[in-house]
């Protein structure tokens, strides 16, 4: 007797649980229940669990009786001429969908080859194991598997052609890589996935050596030659929406060139690039301050008054500025409406992005890292061939991590240039390292991929041979451009009067213990006091009773809440956010006496 869950609620009991599930899989595959339903024995618990629930990762696997695959020939054949398709092999009962429960019950075989009595399913592929991202890695057999997590991660944040149309689209913030390129060592998902029509990368020259430490800790550099020539060079869109809202009272905004008795006026220099109906004009380069769409809305609050009052017909200012920090070219203008069919306004703004110091570059095998300097072309290593590196990659990133595939693809890669073909890189189904190595031999190369260099800022050639070949490497959207923050002075808050947070806000780092600690180890005291200085306050302390007096400057008379008039004042530098916390001990009834010494 076994016990019966169906979505995790028990339904009943069955006498013989292994017919009960051979029949229940019987019955999906000839078609006489729905093919979304699992089944799965926990023999330890002696448990029949039924899942019908949504939000199962389920996975195709091709049915196996007796050793042998009920997927044949006949079947491959008529699938090619579009006789049958994929829905009827599952109706055939020759593909059934496996979740994460019932694969436990299974033996599952890689290749046809593997097959015996025990198994149950084969895989369509042996390296259907993957999801779509992971399985563009090439040669990830030979990875460790977090990096090609990682690496498959790192896909997905990458630069491309993410849309055709995206002359039309008003993405929230969108990169678009100008010279996007297909890679020399593929997976069979990239033709699949039909990946030529959305590459997100480009094939480099990468050379695994050192130069002058600016490649450590998984820093990359870049020749600045190839950066001018258009390496990785991408265009940033951001829109900015501004609509004519309707309030109470039939009151509503006015997109237009705000006039000078409005309210919160700014100056004629900042609506300067605004045409006569308020809307910026295509192609105008704007910088932070300046105002992208006029705009004026009625005053915010009216009283039953203010209709015969002569100031509520003054409107205040309401425009769309561009923040501190954010700069670009008004790249397409949409005027339409929104869904309560008032006027709106959509400005694409575009920003050309050129490869710099501080930029996010990663090969497909988790390989990430920040460009460190950009060398002069003339300063760039050079192989007896004449072959300058576009990149050059540090030779440490590979030991640890141990991703040979990242290695195995500067081979194919080269392979691949030289033989101007595609080189294979499927997952357990690529071309093997040995015959990379023959092909590289035959075209008069060496077959270790490495090569005799020259050093360009000297001329003379290097003690080692340096491995060099192609390999496709993305650039990510984590870009120094969208990153770097700086103050000086700047807004404050009202309640702590400390800096403001965050990047739009012209505001703030924040300093920590630990922040503290190493300005003190670097013997950098003033910048220290500079830092905890940011809310200083000056305030008069009664040395009576220890609590903060009260200074009137209009009356020019200086008393204590607790002593009155008649007291002595001592002038304390403290932070604003410590008289904060004092005022708010006071404030539930504790008394909070500073006891004054004498610094002298």
């Amino acid at each position: 007797m076994a016990d019966v869950y169906l979505n995790g609620k028990i339904v009943g009991t069955v006498e013989d649980p292994q017919l009960f599930v051979q029949s229940v899989k019987d019955l999906r595959r000839e078609g006489g229940i729905a093919d979304n339903v699992n089944i799965y024995f926990d023999d330890e618990r002696n448990e029949l669990k039924l899942f019908s629930d949504e939000g199962r990762a389920r996975r195709p696997l091709i049915v196996v009786k007796e050793g042998k695959s009920l997927l044949t020939e006949k079947h491959v054949k008529q699938l090619a001429e579009g006789e049958i398709t994929w829905a009827d092999l599952v109706r055939q009962g020759v593909i059934e969908h496996l979740d994460a429960a019932e694969e436990e019950n299974a033996l599952v075989a890689s290749l046809p080859a593997d097959l015996t009595a025990e198994h149950t399913h084969l895989e369509i592929a042996p390296g259907a194991i993957c999801g779509i991202t992971a399985a563009l890695v090439p040669h990830s057999s030979y990875n460790q598997s977090s990096r090609l997590i990682i690496g498959s991660k790192n896909q997905k944040q990458a630069l491309g052609f993410y849309a055709a149309n995206y002359l039309l689209r008003m993405d929230m913030d969108s990169n678009l890589l100008h010279y996007p390129q297909m890679p020399l060592v593929k997976t069979v998902i990239h033709d699949v996935a039909d990946y030529k029509e959305h590459p997100s990368g480009q094939n480099m020259v990468v050379a695994v050596m050192c130069y002058d430490g600016y490649n450590m800790e998984d820093g990359v550099i870049l020749n600045k030659g190839s950066v001018e020539r258009g390496l990785c060079r991408s265009t940033y869109f951001r829109p900015v929406v501004s609509e004519e809202l309707r309030y109470s009272g039939g009151l509503v905004d006015d997109i237009c060139i705000p006039e000078k008795d409005v309210k919160g006026y700014r100056s004629e220099k900042d609506y300067g690039f605004l045409e006569a109906d308020g809307m910026i004009y295509p192609e105008a380069k704007v910088d932070e301050g300046q105002v992208v769409i006029g705009r004026t809305s009625p005053p915010r609050f009216l009283s039953s008054m203010d209709e015969y009052n002569l100031t509520a017909a003054i409107r205040r200012e309401s425009s769309v500025v561009l923040k501190h920090g954010e700069k670009g070219v008004a790249d397409f203008v949409v005027i339409t409406e929104n869904d309560e069919g008032n006027k709106l306004v959509q400005v694409r703004l575009r920003e050309e992005r050129i490869p710099e110091i501080g930029d996010k570059f990663t090969s497909r095998h988790g390989q990430k890292g920040v460009t460190g300097i950009l060398v002069p072309p003339q300063d760039v290593p050079f192989s007896a061939s004449g072959i300058i590196p576009d990149l050059i990659f540090t030779p440490h990133g590979i030991s640890s991590r141990m991703t040979v595939s990242h290695l195995i693809e500067l081979l194919g890669g080269k392979v691949a240039a030289l033989a101007g073909r595609f080189v294979d890189g499927t997952l357990f189904e690529s071309e093997t390292e040995e015959n990379l190595r023959q092909e590289l031999q035959e075209l008069g190369f060496q077959e270790d991929g490495t090569e005799v260099f020259f050093d360009g800022r000297t001329g003379k050639q290097m003690l080692a041979r340096i491995f060099v070949g192609n390999m496709y490497y993305l650039r990510l959207r984590h870009m120094v451009a969208n990153k770097i923050q700086s103050r000086a002075r700047g807004p404050i808050q009202l309640l702590t009067r400390q800096p403001t947070e965050g990047k739009a806000k012209e505001g703030g780092l924040r300093l920590g213990e630990m922040e503290k600690d190493t300005f003190i180890a670097h013997g950098a005291s003033l910048l220290l006091k500079e830092r905890f200085d940011s809310d200083k306050i000056i305030l008069p302390i009664c040395e009576k009773c220890g609590l903060i007096a009260v200074e009137d400057h209009y009356k020019k008379r200086k008393y204590c809440l607790m002593c009155g008039e008649d007291i002595d004042v001592s002038y304390v530098e403290m932070s604003y956010a410590f008289k904060l916390l004092l005022d708010e001990i006071r404030s539930v009834g504790i008394y909070s006496k500073l006891n004054l010494k004498n610094k002298y």
